[in-house]
């Protein structure tokens, strides 16, 4: 049964009945990295929150074509150099080995995080035909000019002809004039200051160019979004997600680039993820105020005590809603790593509870399938994942009582406690996409400390100190570890 759902649109800044454009499916566009440097961790956030809702999404029932592209073309910085240009320059490789570098790194990061691969993900230097089009599409319907080879759009014919351009990001025009991001060696070639660049001229030294209509140049990095959503999802569809940041001008921008080729906005609700915080303040490299997801992971920075496992940190991101901003603090990452650990303790026992429960249903039945249903609500309202957790950690208590003996197995009955089992296993592992990595940690301890321990067995062998290499055998038995002597040496494996 699919769920009615409710989302917050950040066009309307409300939340609305969310009524799919074809019954049962959803196509949903996220804009994905710009793959010149290595992924930063409020990216992560914004994709890990997403990874959240396409899964959700497909556990409400839905047929989901989720679509992320990547980044590798037409982002310009403040100066008007191309980051793929700048990172190619500074790395002295060519710029698509700057776009395969990254591009693994950011998969790497993701598959640390435990999330799923988009449906399609699209680049941006795949789909300059695709971009160019559009470009001719916008110039045909009269909402851009070409100057010296570049293409701008022409943001005052926009708003004369009636269309909105501001309303994502509640910007007015004259708070816009001085915003632009596009190369500011080229504003004096613009009509206007709002006007932004679709296509640009690129100069004999630019590393990324292709042949258009109007000069060799390269796209505005706004434009792909624009092209690849309408290819892959057509000129309407669902959801368009991002981070807060993205609002303006790359969401502002790509709205009125739909409308100025299509005559339409390319998507119906707009999720917009909020950012994160370091000990209450923006992060920022020249105050020294960052931390990477590998300082995280590792405990090398200034700003944490220790290195937290990659799912401790996961489950600190699901501690707010996506919409709300999120502060890192030492504090904070204990208590998630303290949280993260009970949970997974929990569900270990889930399978090895063996106890009599009432074959009849009972009043404690109640209690925990209205509990299971408030944790689904609250994810059908606006992907509310800290309340939705606060309801599973109510069933983990239950689950807890239970083992401990503190609730009678006659007060629940079997078929409920199926149930509680299979929604806190669904919920767990596949919507929220934890995993006991802390266990796999653990393994990896072990590993290195039973090679320790046979190279130490092995040196009392070569010493012919036959009596203490038994003892060290028999104590490993004891603790249900055999060890095994062959030919091609000494292994060793849980005695079960």
């Amino acid at each position: 049964m699919i769920h009615a759902l409710k989302l917050f649109n950040s066009l309307k800044r409300e939340k609305e009945d969310f009524k799919p454009i074809q019954e049962g499916r959803i196509g949903m566009y996220v804009c994905g990295p710009t793959v010149y440097s290595d992924v930063h961790l409020g990216n992560c956030r914004t994709f890990v929150s997403f990874d959240i809702i396409y899964r959700y999404l497909l556990y409400a029932g839905y047929k989901v074509r989720y679509v992320r592209n990547i980044t590798d073309v037409g982002h310009l910085l403040d100066d008007g150099e191309d980051r793929m240009s700048r990172g190619a320059r500074l790395d002295q490789l060519e710029p698509m080995e700057v776009a395969q570098r990254y591009t693994v790194g950011f998969h790497d990061m993701m598959q640390i995080f435990n999330t799923k691969a988009p449906s399609i993900e699209p680049r941006a230097t795949g789909h300059i035909i695709e971009q160019i089009k559009m470009v001719e599409d916008i110039l045909a319907r009269g909402y851009a000019y070409e100057k010296d080879g570049s293409v701008y759009f022409n943001t005052p014919k926009f708003l004369e002809d009636g269309y909105p351009y501001g309303e994502l990001s509640g910007r007015v025009i004259d708070e816009l004039l001085n915003e632009s991001r596009d190369n500011l060696k080229k504003q004096d070639e613009k009509n206007h200051p709002s006007d932004f660049a679709l296509w640009i001229k690129a100069s004999e030294d630019h590393l990324m160019r292709w042949p258009s209509p109007w000069s060799i140049g390269f796209p505005g990095w706004h434009l792909e979004c624009s092209a690849m959503s309408t290819k892959y999802l057509g000129e309407r569809f669902d959801i368009h997600g991002g981070g807060n940041d993205l609002k303006f001008p790359h969401h502002e921008n790509e709205i009125a680039q739909s409308m100025g080729a299509c005559g339409t906005a390319p998507a119906n609700y707009w999720l917009h993820t909020n950012m994160l915080l370091l000990n209450g303040r923006k992060m920022s490299k020249s105050e020294g105020n960052t931390i990477s997801p590998t300082e995280l992971f590792s405990g090398n920075s200034q700003h944490i005590s220790k290195g937290y496992s990659p799912m401790s940190v996961k489950f600190f991101f699901l501690q707010a809603h996506y919409r709300s901003p999120l502060d890192i603090t030492d504090d904070a990452l204990q208590a998630a790593e303290k949280g993260f650990k009970r949970l997974m303790e929990t569900l270990k026992v889930l399978d090895i509870i063996t106890l009599q429960f009432n074959a009849s249903a009972t009043e404690k039945d109640k209690e925990i399938l209205n509990t299971i249903r408030e944790s689904k609500s609250h994810m059908d309202d606006d992907f509310n994942v800290p309340n939705s957790l606060a309801s599973i950690f109510d069933l983990i208590s239950i689950v807890n009582s239970l083992k401990d003996g503190h609730i009678s197995s006659q007060e629940v009955s079997q078929s409920c406690w199926d149930t509680l089992k299979e929604h806190l296993k669904t919920m767990i592992f596949e919507v929220f996409a934890l995993k006991n990595d802390v266990e796999e940690s653990s393994s990896k301890s072990m590993d290195g400390l039973m090679q320790l321990i046979l190279e130490l067995r092995a040196d009392v062998r070569e010493r012919k100190d036959w009596t203490t290499a038994d003892k060290i055998r028999e104590s490993l038995k004891d603790a249900g570890i055999q060890v095994k002597d062959g030919k091609e040496g000494t292994s060793w494996s849980y005695d079960i």
